[in-house]
């Protein structure tokens, strides 16, 4: 009976878990497409399907919060993170590094602009996907500034990031795309 059951959770996890990235790849790909970044669309976070970090989903899914945050409660670090992170260029901590004065510091290296754009799309994507019905154009605003104090992440990228979620809380989602396209990706 408790394999059975152990079986049935299981299973309802990897349906819930399998339901929740599917939902946040398509909103990202429908805001990419809005930003006529295509192809990023298109291939944004097929990492999410590889067992190193699907497994982990299914295993620290509860529908309310990333699988990847309660791993890394329970287990001091986040092994889908670490390998998901290195994997998609749209995540700023992809882009950390040794500085190039030969110090050995690092430091965040500035973000090629379409994948800030990426970014700033998987951001409300996440915010839509695990706010529900509360989320407004200032989730994902509240989000960067609840987290940002920490990042290492180059002040260019962040200036732009940041311009981007002002400008989505500010005068909403339509003008934020208009303004990405007119002058952030020409």
């Amino acid at each position: 009976m408790e394999a059975e059951n152990t079986v049935r959770t299981y299973l309802a996890n990897a349906r819930g878990h399998l339901k929740t990235i599917n939902r946040h790849k398509l909103l990202v790909m429908h805001y990419c497409f809005k930003a006529g970044l295509y192809r990023q669309g298109l291939m944004h976070d097929l990492s999410k399907y590889t067992p190193t970090e699907f497994l982990v989903g299914v295993k620290y899914f509860n529908g309310k919060r990333s699988p990847n945050t309660v791993e890394r409660e329970k287990l001091g670090y986040s092994s889908a993170w670490l390998h998901h992170k290195g994997r998609n260029k749209h995540h700023f901590e992809y882009w950390i590094d040794n500085r190039p004065d030969g110090d050995r510091m690092m430091a965040g290296v500035k973000m090629p602009v379409k994948y800030v754009v990426e970014m700033f799309c998987d951001r409300i994507a996440a915010c839509r996907v695990y706010l529900g019905d509360n989320y407004t154009d200032a989730s994902p605003y509240e989000y960067y500034e609840r987290s940002h104090s920490h990042y290492m992440i180059h002040p260019e990228t962040d200036k732009l990031l940041y311009r981007l979620l002002v400008i989505l809380r500010d005068y909403g989602e339509e003008n934020a795309f208009a303004y990405i396209r007119a002058r952030v990706l020409k």
